[in-house]
């Protein structure tokens, strides 16, 4: 199948400055053993609401920016959407049931905002509140941990047709719907996520135009930032407050970023970290945005009112990191606008190193970027996504995929000996638990460690999750 030119998170950088993955060789991993991570680390799947869910106007429940964006001429790879997807929503003691049989104990899932709130504010609706207590509740029963992300992407399409949140509003919406869960679910579960990958929502969202809700303006860049920015911070105060022994973070996407040319593309690479490594994180931490990496921020800045700068910040108790490939950086000959893009692999490149979305598999690039991100002085660092798409099939009943236990043996290698080298790394989710809408490429991409036969519905454990099954075992 042809691959887009701006593969997902592939897509953002800074003025003048495109980017390219080239692979590099990984060593070849001693034998793992989860105990040797520790008796305390956590280990989980992650996974989205509108990715897994389906549903999508069921039991009151209303459109999200990706239910209108999806059913949008030319914005699915495969022009398919997530109405239905694994059929989650109705199926999700069976999903629950299978995490839990490959000896993960932790269940990373995140809330859709407009089943709670169709309008995205205003009404509740009961239904939708019902439906996450029967998902906590079976976790509960069976004993995993419910770790809830509160927002993964799917904007309530009401309050993005009142600007989203490129309108300052939203930071009273996004204050409200954490109000409500955090009341409503805060007796039950003490790990709360804020946000997922605010660089890929907002960038890809707002300024490339390749995710929902579509638009390609700088303008609404900026806004959406530094609103985002804000309630980071605010979420997290609320749901501090509302939670008695709340365990609160929140994540970022991030890739570790090397110089096309040493010495001559150095500009480039500080352009692409500010922006993909540095702005939501810098902020929360009081460090203000990033100016000194791209100055066009200064832009974000101006979207700063009175008593903005302390509140732009607060003391999560973990922070997530999320990394899928590194990253070469080279000067564009296209300013000042940057158009940061994952070039189509070279002919020199072997697609063995790549993944189904043209990804380098660079296992030492997440050891560098949780040595990067160690240097914040962060309480905890767990990594709430990495995984691997690849063109699986399901044959005899059964779903080969060597590359992909490879792919984890070899990045569970460089945790561990990030680790080893002193970052508090407490805990690492894969992504993903299954098969599942994959945003803009829609269900090519396979990342599940539970292939997931779209056509009916049909779960089968992969044997990486077989892998897993048996790793986890003796943690």
């Amino acid at each position: 199948m042809k691959r887009r030119k701006f593969n997902q998170l592939a897509a953002l950088g800074a003025a003048g400055t495109m980017i390219s993955p080239l692979a590099f060789a990984a060593a070849s991993p001693a034998e793992l053993k989860a105990s040797d991570f520790g008796k305390d680390f956590k280990w989980g799947t992650a996974t989205a609401a509108y990715q897994i869910e389906g549903a999508h106007d069921a039991d009151g429940k209303g459109p999200s920016v990706w239910d209108t964006f999806s059913h949008k001429k030319g914005k699915i790879l495969d022009k398919t959407n997530g109405d239905v997807a694994c059929d989650h929503y109705n199926r999700y003691p069976e999903d629950i049931a299978l995490l839990k049989e490959m000896n993960f104990q932790v269940n990373r899932f995140s809330i859709s905002w407009s089943r709670i709130l169709p309008d995205g504010n205003g009404k509740v609706n009961q239904a939708g509140i019902d439906h996450y207590h029967k998902v906590i509740d079976k976790c509960l029963e069976i004993g995993v941990e419910p770790w809830i992300t509160l927002y993964h992407w799917d904007l309530p399409q009401a309050l993005e047709d009142k600007g989203g949140w490129a309108n300052r509003e939203v930071i009273d919406w996004f204050s409200n719907y954490v109000d409500i869960c955090t009341k409503e679910f805060g007796g039950k579960v003490k790990n709360w996520m804020i946000f997922n990958e605010p660089t890929a929502f907002v960038g890809l969202g707002y300024l490339m135009g390749l995710h929902a809700p579509g638009h390609k303006s700088l303008k609404k860049f900026y806004k959406a930032t530094h609103h985002v920015c804000m309630c980071q911070a605010e979420g997290g105060r609320i749901t501090r407050r509302n939670v008695k022994d709340a365990f609160i973070g929140t994540t970022f996407s991030c890739s570790h970023i090397e110089p096309w040319r040493p010495g001559k593309d150095d500009k480039a690479v500080k352009r692409l970290d500010a922006i993909l490594n540095r702005l939501f994180i810098e902020p929360l931490l009081g460090m203000g945005y990033p100016t000194d990496g791209w100055k066009s921020l200064k832009n974000v800045e101006k979207q700063m009112q009175p008593g903005d700068a302390e509140k732009l910040t607060f003391d999560f108790d973990f922070i997530g990191l999320q990394n899928y490939f590194r990253i070469k950086a080279k000067k564009s000959l296209f300013p000042p606008l940057i158009w940061a893009n994952q070039v189509q692999p070279t002919k020199w490149l072997d697609k063995s190193e790549l993944t189904d979305m043209g990804w380098e598999v660079s296992p030492e690039g997440l050891y560098k970027v949780l040595k990067q991100f160690n240097k914040y002085g962060l309480k905890n660092i767990i990594v709430t996504e990495n995984g691997a798409a690849f063109p699986d099939k399901l044959e005899n009943g059964r779903v080969h995929d060597p590359r992909r236990t490879q792919f984890y043996k070899d990045y569970l290698s460089n945790v561990l000996r990030a680790k080893k080298e002193g970052v508090n790394i407490t805990g690492y989710f894969c992504w993903t638990l299954m098969d599942n809408f994959e945003w803009a490429e829609g269900y090519h991409p396979r990342f599940g460690l539970i292939h997931i036969d779209f056509e009916t519905q049909k779960r089968t454990i992969k044997d990486t999750g077989l892998w897993f099954k048996e790793f986890l075992a003796n943690k």
